[in-house]
């Protein structure tokens, strides 16, 4: 489906909508390659979202954010999130819309599953309902206080503590502060001391996601399964979470403790060589003539052969095994639950494990003989899990005890830990209440899209009320400037020649002139005559001369590379009054064209670019020249073309393009910004925000090794630019002095 049938199907009239539509679903194509169901699926709950009477924010939101979300975590996501949506667009707290979406993808990459995010949205309307304001004290009036708060703080919290820890977390600060507003407001955004020291307390384990990228080179190196490794929810205070297969992928908990002396990863390598060796070696059972008891007896010897068969071919796992498996129940401990009326079936299987297992443990009876024939099958080669079951249902029809019907189990110190819960062990030809229905979810192939735009990028933006990020907050969409008419510029320069004339001076002051003298060359300008007088005397000594008797000289160069990065908000459209029929994008264009005119002659790398903003889903940063790009007609002709438009969000293209210039290989690289206002969005009423945001950007370039330098066409920009450039800065007050300055500043700089 073309991107006109798809902007026809999302049926919103939001002019805001149009400008970066293609962009977004250039951007879905390439997170979601060819599906085109899930594609739709995404096109049609954004379109529900513009039509929930909210305005075009959350649809906005949801074009940026939800391919990712997809892309991470699967179609099936959609449902609960929809659902978690129409709940809070009933509530009082339905301008909670936006902040949920917009968190979604920073929550998604630490918790990348459908039953993950299920459970994240269920925490999120559980804390919404039960921390609502009501004036009469009958019905919800007032939204949740709080709620706004936990979603900016959603990413730093699902980092650190798994998501039952979060869920203890949330109740305890509801416990203590939920008729105190204010508290609430602190405790979720880890103001107040006891709220950090009961989120510490909950902080356990190895969470899969800090693991996954070792996991995966294990899986790939060791077994050469390219299977996708999906972390699952844990109860702490439930039943213990089992590892199961899955078409697309393994299932795993998505954090683990340590036990004993083998460490939480230890455990993690053990349950995949586990679920690798069950995909490779096992084979489906029909399920429907089987008893439960007579399951359970296949699953465990099936799992004894799959672990001796992992065993034989990587023995090191022998020992975190063994440390791992539950210890065998002695025979009286099994007689006596067996005497107080309770089925000691699970404690027999756990005493039959260990015993195939450890060769050292000692058994009699019916294990004895299983183990013998087990073991004799295996000398032979690989077995199969028809001859395993066959075993079992033997060892079965020997040692079946009427206590095997008692409805009281015991499950105490019966979980084998690596061990997964064999759901792909079984087929059933009729479908019955065995047959669970598990999360189908799939994870879209990745292939490119035949799609020539580029798809917007997302940066995180600095607030200073919470002194945080905000995670992928601006959507920054790359274009490439529209060309004009080249002559504009040449007519520019032209009128420029008295400024060019001056400075020519001062390129010829940055041209190179040290010489360095290159002596002993092969080949060179001019003879070296100390090597040549030695190549003489060896010569007529009778020994081999060295030939390299030329001398060269060389000019020691410069190696900087500049992008050059024009503020193209719409005041750049101004009149100067002390340049009759110029404006400062006249005024800017010519300096820039001298500028890259310099550049051109003292060969540094150079790039051009211009940025403007619309809110902060429309930052279109505009590409003038690129690095490897002649100053020629081409550039000169987009220069030309470039107009002035929207607002000027300077931390975002700050970060855009430092992303560019950290790429590039040079002794110095410099950031030159060419502004003439304080930084300025629509969509913020504060003024400090964006100042603060571009301040933190700088800081962040600073980092990057990357130099940043402002010139400023604001005659009151004194109050503002040093906040975020510090020391690094220049006010011209006389806008028509702009193309020598310029080139002036340049100069200094790179001197």
């Amino acid at each position: 489906m073309d991107n006109t049938a798809l902007r026809q199907r999302l049926n919103s009239r939001f002019p805001e909508v149009d400008a970066v539509f293609d962009d977004h679903v250039a951007r879905a194509r390439t997170l979601l390659g060819a599906d085109e169901a899930t594609l739709l699926a995404w096109i049609d709950l954004a379109g529900w979202l513009g039509r929930l009477g909210r305005g075009v924010e959350p649809l906005l939101v949801a074009l940026e954010t939800l391919p990712e979300v997809l892309h991470t975590a699967g179609v099936g996501v959609l449902q609960p999130l929809r659902e978690t949506l129409a709940a809070l667009q009933k509530s009082p707290d339905g301008r909670a819309l936006g902040p949920l979406l917009q968190s979604l993808p920073a929550v998604a990459r630490r918790l990348p599953s459908g039953p993950l995010l299920a459970r994240y949205f269920a925490l999120v309307l559980r804390l919404a309902a039960r921390t609502r304001l009501s004036i009469h004290g009958h019905h919800a009036t007032e939204p949740s206080p709080c709620l706004p708060t936990l979603l900016d703080q959603a990413p730093r919290l699902v980092a650190q503590v798994p998501l039952d820890g979060l869920a203890r977390w949330i109740d305890e600060g509801v416990r203590l502060h939920g008729r105190h507003p204010g508290h609430l407001v602190a405790w979720f955004g880890l103001e107040a001391p006891d709220s950090r020291a009961v989120l510490q307390r909950e902080r356990h384990g190895t969470l899969l996601v800090d693991v996954e990228r070792r996991l995966s080179l294990t899986l790939r190196g060791l077994w050469s399964d390219e299977a996708a490794l999906v972390p699952c929810p844990v109860d702490r205070d439930g039943p213990p979470f089992r590892p199961h297969l899955e078409p697309d992928g393994f299932r795993l908990p998505e954090v683990l403790d340590a036990r004993g002396d083998v460490s939480a990863l230890a455990r993690y390598r053990a349950m995949l060589a586990h679920l690798a060796a069950h995909r490779r070696w096992s084979r489906p059972l029909v399920a429907d003539n089987l008893s439960p008891m007579q399951r359970l007896a296949i699953e465990c010897v099936e799992d004894a052969r799959i672990d001796q068969l992992t065993l034989r071919r990587h023995p090191g796992l022998a020992p975190v095994l063994r440390a791992l498996h539950p210890v065998a129940p002695a025979p009286e401990a099994i007689d006596a639950a067996e005497a107080a009326g309770r089925s000691t079936l699970r404690l027999r299987l756990v005493r039959l494990s260990r015993a195939l297992l450890d060769p050292a443990q000692r058994c009699e009876g019916a294990d004895d003989e299983l183990r013998g024939r087990f073991q004799a099958l295996l000398a032979e080669g690989e077995s199969d899990t028809r001859q395993m079951a066959d075993l079992a249902l033997r060892w079965v029809a020997r040692t079946r005890r009427q206590s095997d019907q008692s409805a009281q189990v015991v499950f105490d110190a019966t979980e084998v830990d690596w061990r997964d819960d064999n759901r792909h062990l079984w087929t059933y030809i009729e479908a019955g209440d065995e047959e669970a229905a598990f999360d189908d979810t799939h994870r879209p192939p990745r292939t490119a899209p035949d799609d020539t735009r580029l798809p917007p990028h997302l940066y995180p933006e600095w607030d200073h009320a919470i002194r945080a990020h905000r995670p992928d907050w601006v959507s920054v969409h790359d274009t490439l400037q529209p060309a004009g008419d080249a002559r504009q510029i040449d007519a520019l320069l032209q009128r420029h020649q008295h400024t060019a004339r001056h400075l020519q001076r001062l390129l010829d002051a940055l041209k190179p002139q040290d010489r360095t003298r290159l002596r002993q060359q092969e080949e060179g300008t001019e003879l070296d005559l100390d090597a040549a007088v030695r190549a003489l005397i060896d010569t007529r000594a009778g020994c081999t001369p060295d030939t390299r008797v030329q001398r060269s000289t060389r000019t020691d160069g410069r190696d900087f590379a500049v992008l050059l990065l024009l503020d193209l908000s719409a005041s750049v459209n101004d009149a100067v009054p002390a340049a009759p029929g110029e404006t400062v994008l006249s005024l800017s264009r010519a300096a820039v064209a001298l500028l890259a005119g310099a550049v051109a002659q003292l060969g540094d790398q150079l790039a051009i670019a211009g940025f403007h903003s619309n809110t902060r889903h429309e930052v279109r940063y505009l590409h003038l020249k690129g690095f490897g790009e002649v100053w020629d007609d081409t550039p000169k002709a987009r220069l030309a073309a470039v107009e002035g438009a929207y607002s000027t969000r300077m931390g975002a293209a700050l970060r855009h393009a430092g992303h560019l210039l950290s790429g590039r290989r040079a002794d110095k690289r410099l950031l030159l910004v060419l502004t003439d206002g304080q930084p300025a969005d629509i969509d913020v009423a504060d003024p400090a925000h964006l100042i603060a945001d571009a301040a933190e950007a700088v800081r962040a370039l600073d980092r990057l090794g990357l130099h940043t330098h402002c010139i400023s066409l604001d005659a009151r920009a004194d109050d503002y630019v040093g906040q975020i450039f510090g020391s690094r800065w220049a006010v011209v007050d006389r806008v028509e002095q702009l193309p020598r300055r310029l080139v002036e500043v340049f100069a200094g700089l790179t001197r």
